[in-house]
């Protein structure tokens, strides 16, 4: 797949805030969905996919605020320790504003090697919570880590595909 964001010959076309809301809110969707046994350790985490996207493709609109917001609303639709997930999502955009021109200069495979980094990142910030409150880790839950990596080269087409077919009709 030769998909480079940064060779694409047209100009990217701006994303509208309800776009971006949007896929924020199916991303809490499926986070929220009842896994269990082996699937909720293999679960990736949406929402962190989705907020590293946008992080990394429109890093002065989708940045810390919003990634801290979406985590406390994480938190709250999780019933998890308040504050977890936006630590990790606030760690998570600043990884993604940070390396964004990095990023974009990869191709999608070199992107995905990157991107591990940042997921793995996220992951400790989990591990290092639920260790500090229960007295130990979920080691198999570092399998999420590897899924969620693997959820970004779809996620990153579906996204560019959707950019372009809503572009392709707003012409027509």
């Amino acid at each position: 797949m030769p998909y480079i964001a940064s060779d694409s010959p047209e100009i990217q076309r701006p994303i509208s805030t309800t776009f971006i809301l949007v896929s924020v809110l199916v991303a809490l969707f499926l986070n929220g969905l009842p896994w269990e046994g082996i699937w909720l350790m293999l679960r990736p985490d949406f929402v962190a996919v989705v907020m590293l996207h946008w992080c990394t493709h429109k890093p002065l609109r989708v940045g810390i605020g919003l990634s801290w917001m979406v985590g406390i609303l994480a938190d709250v639709a999780d019933a998890s320790l308040f504050g977890q997930h936006a630590l990790a999502y606030t760690l998570l955009a600043f990884g993604g504003a940070v390396l964004h021109h990095r990023l974009k200069m990869f191709d999608l495979r070199r992107q995905t090697t990157q991107v591990f980094g940042i997921f793995v990142l996220t992951y400790v910030v989990y591990a290092l919570v639920h260790w500090q409150v229960n007295g130990y880790v979920v080691w198999a839950y570092f399998l999420g880590c590897l899924t969620s990596t693997l959820l970004w080269a779809p996620l990153s087409i579906m996204f560019q595909a959707l950019r372009q077919m809503r572009a392709d009709n707003k012409g027509q």
